[in-house]
C-alpha cells in the first residue's frame, strides 16, 4: 500500500513539475510509469515485495477462478442434461494449510462459487473444510485439483 501511494505521489509531482498550463492525463500516466520504474529499482529497500507483483497475482487468481468456473459449469451442465442422472453425491473433508480469516474465507468462497461443490462448514480451528461434491467419482478429483491451485494462488496474493 505504501508503494502504491508513493507511486501516486511521484506521478503527481511529475505533473506539477511539468511545464504545462493544465492537467493532462497522459502526463499523469507518464509520471506513474516513471514512478513504477523508480519503485521497482528501490523496492528491495522497503523489505516487501514489489506491489505490482501482488496485483499480477490477484489478476491471475481471478483468471484462474473464471477458468475453473467455466470448466465446472460445463461439467455440471453435462450432468444435468444427461437423461440418466448417474451421480454419487457425497461429503468429504479437506485439510488446508491456509491460516487467517481472509485466506480461509477466500478459499471457501472460491470453492462454493464453482458449480459442483459447496463448502458446508469450516472447523473451529479453520484448517478443515467439509465439502459437498455433486459427484464423488468425477467432481471430487476436480475439486481437489482446484483447491490446490486456489491455495497456491491465495498464498501468492496474501504472503
Amino acid at each position: 500500500m505504501v508503494q502504491f501511494i508513493l507511486n501516486l505521489v511521484i506521478a503527481l509531482l511529475w505533473v506539477l513539475l511539468k511545464d504545462e498550463d493544465y492537467f493532462k492525463v497522459s502526463t499523469f500516466i507518464a509520471g506513474y510509469l516513471v514512478g513504477i520504474v523508480i519503485l521497482y529499482i528501490m523496492h528491495r529497500f522497503y523489505g516487501t515485495r514489489f506491489y505490482l507483483r501482488r496485483v499480477w497475482c490477484i489478476i491471475s487468481l481471478i483468471w484462474m477462478f473464471i477458468a475453473e468456473l467455466l470448466s465446472s459449469s460445463v461439467s455440471v451442465m453435462r450432468q444435468v442434461v444427461t437423461p440418466n442422472l448417474n451421480i454419487k453425491p457425497g461429503i468429504f473433508t479437506y485439510e488446508t494449510s491456509l491460516r487467517g480469516d481472509w485466506e480461509i474465507t477466500a478459499l471457501a468462497l472460491l470453492l462454493t462459487l464453482t458449480p459442483g461443490s459447496v463448502v458446508m462448514e469450516v472447523s473451529e480451528e479453520g484448517n478443515v473444510f467439509y465439502i459437498h461434491a455433486m459427484d464423488m467419482e468425477e467432481t471430487k478429483d476436480q475439486v481437489l485439483r482446484s483447491i490446490a491451485r486456489f491455495e497456491r494462488a491465495i498464498l501468492e496474493v496474501t504472503r
